[in-house]
């Protein structure tokens, strides 16, 4: 099974750019397909996706037009779609949705970023909590594979200037760092860290001073697995290679 997650910063613009080619070619028609910041309704998102065959099409967008949002295309048709997280604070912001399989939950998340001079950190610290405790409670009754932006680059081997970044700048304070490692201390993986311990690839880059160029670079992009799903993780990496927006996609190769 091939999975994708992508940030595309505007699915409408994406496909403007030949979405609907790329997802047939270089990303070979994975199994599962999951899009954060679509920024778009849900008709315009499939709108977007008409001339894509062969997949059941689901959103969850933002109750404010042109912000957030997130979508799962997946070939199986899930035995249940949940959208958002159960709490009204955080759901009217389009921001997770989440498929039932029989076997196991795939989730896709657009965590929340914590803004110029972290003034949403507060909010944030909350939001990761609550989300770490939805993923645990799917977690009780099957095995859960959650992908998406996470906004928070883990170690400094995930982001090129960890030292002048660090508790300065949004994805990379200790209060979002901790947010993650109580993921892990959950008991999920981060598949990417698994396969590749030392390497170091990004999957975000600014669009200012040429940092996708010159590679100046964050990996804010995941797939996390519960460690029961472990065994079956073939390959985990990053299509650094893949343009139309401001993120390049992340996949995951299970058994």
């Amino acid at each position: 099974m091939r999975l994708i997650s992508w940030n595309v910063n505007g699915i409408r613009s994406l496909e403007s750019k030949g979405l609907i080619g790329i997802i047939g070619g270089i990303l070979d028609s994975p199994d599962i397909i999951c899009f954060q910041e679509t920024k778009a309704q849900d008709d315009q998102v499939r709108e977007a996706l008409k001339e894509l065959d062969g997949y059941h099409i689901y959103s969850n967008s933002a109750e404010k037009k042109g912000y957030s949002g997130v979508a799962l295309l997946t070939k199986e048709k899930p035995v249940n779609i949940y959208f958002g997280i159960g709490q009204e604070e955080h759901d009217s912001e389009g921001r997770v949705l989440t498929a039932e399989y029989a076997d196991y939950y795939v989730v896709t998340v657009y965590t929340p970023n914590s803004q110029n001079e972290l003034a949403r950190l507060d909010y944030r610290k909350k939001w990761d909590l609550d989300f770490g405790n939805y993923l645990e409670r799917l977690s009780i009754s099957k095995p859960v594979i959650c992908c998406g932006d996470l906004n928070v680059a883990h170690t400094e081997k995930d982001l090129a200037r960890p030292k002048s970044n660090f508790n300065k700048t949004a994805g990379y304070t200790q209060v979002e760092i901790d947010g993650f490692s109580s993921l892990l201390e959950r008991g999920f993986i981060d598949s990417f860290r698994l396969k590749h311990p030392d390497e170091i690839s990004y999957s975000w880059w600014s669009y200012r001073m040429n940092a996708r160029e010159k590679n100046i670079g964050w990996r804010i992009d995941y797939f996390i697995v519960n460690e029961s799903l472990k065994g079956r993780v073939l390959e985990s990496g990053i299509l650094g290679e893949v343009g139309g927006s401001d993120h390049c996609p992340v996949f995951l190769e299970l058994t």
